[in-house]
């Protein structure tokens, strides 16, 4: 029976192989050739084989570098989390930079929505994971939060940005797996819910207003991510102006 996987197999954790010459292909090129797998078609999607037929240079190469599947997950994981840019403290104000780098964080889990799954499997302790925790904490530390509060309010921010991105990603799944628009499913929905109007009419009279303002429905995702945000940083500085006092 296969060992557990345990926090140590992390491929941050192994220290360096020594298997010789190193391959003619660099880890840079292999992981962004896994990126565009996993864009394409998901965790399901990625092998070491088949990473290793688009490179044209067989498995070899890559298991110089990583022993695993999940290995080179963990480093894909890491390498887009370079795309986030969070302030130093000292260019923005804590509040600003909140907002920017969980922005940041929601656009870059829509474009790569394979990072939505990994999340928490494994710790994320590669370069860019490390440089983003760094510039937050000094970020909300200059600010007056303490390290748990720290701890606190950024897996609060985060997790508003995880489940926007879980939401738009699943229903932008589903309107390419249905072949239809997002309007064209709602007209398909729009039957029963007349159907059904008179035993919900709290729910029937909020349909008919807010069905005119939601023809765009990437507009509205991206309203309603901001209103969360916003209300979630209104909420954390008033509460910290509280406890100033």
């Amino acid at each position: 029976m296969p060992s557990k996987p345990e926090i140590t197999d992390s491929v941050w954790l192994r220290p360096p192989r020594n298997r010789g010459e190193q391959p003619a292909l660099s880890r840079e090129q292999i992981v962004r050739a896994a990126i565009e797998l996993l864009d394409a078609e998901g965790p399901a999607g990625l092998s070491m084989r088949r990473l290793g037929t688009r490179l044209g240079s067989g498995a070899t190469s890559v298991y110089w570098y990583v022993a695993n599947k999940d290995e080179l997950l963990e480093l894909a994981v890491d390498e887009v989390m370079g795309e986030v840019y969070v302030p130093e403290p000292g260019d923005t104000g804590w509040r600003v930079g909140a907002s920017i780098f969980i922005t940041g964080m929601r656009a870059m889990l829509l474009r790569h929505p394979w990072v939505l799954g990994l999340l928490g499997v494994r710790p994320n302790l590669g370069p860019n994971a490390m440089r983003m925790g760094e510039r937050t904490i000094a970020l909300l530390s200059a600010s007056g939060f303490s390290p748990m509060e720290i701890a606190h309010a950024s897996s609060l921010l985060m997790s508003h940005a995880i489940g926007s991105a879980t939401m738009v990603s699943a229903a932008l799944h589903r309107t390419r797996e249905s072949g239809l628009s997002i309007e064209q499913q709602m007209e398909q929905l729009k039957p029963y819910l007349d159907r059904v109007a008179a035993e919900h009419p709290h729910y029937d009279r909020w349909r008919q207003e807010v069905g005119p303002s939601t023809s765009d429905p990437e507009r509205v995702w991206e309203e309603s991510f901001t209103f969360g945000l916003e209300r979630l940083l209104d909420g954390l500085d008033s509460w910290l102006a509280r406890r100033e006092r």
